[in-house]
């Protein structure tokens, strides 16, 4: 039997939603241990004078506990 647990984090970049995603993924793996999968729950950008600035995702990232 495993156990899991999910937590929210919100991760950005200034070139996609795709590397938003990539660069949260990557970062919760820096301090989570056995990270499974990561769902969008949102996503959302930044506007400046009429141009995208920036990309948001706001992620849950399930990882099992040891």
């Amino acid at each position: 039997m495993s156990v899991a647990k999910v937590t929210e984090i919100i991760a950005s970049s200034p070139k996609s939603f795709d590397d938003a995603v990539a660069q949260g993924v990557a970062r919760a793996s820096k301090t989570l241990k056995n990270v499974e999968s990561a769902w969008v729950q949102n996503q959302s950008v930044t506007v400046k004078d009429g141009n995208v600035t920036e990309y948001r995702v706001n992620l849950k990232v399930t990882f099992v506990l040891d």
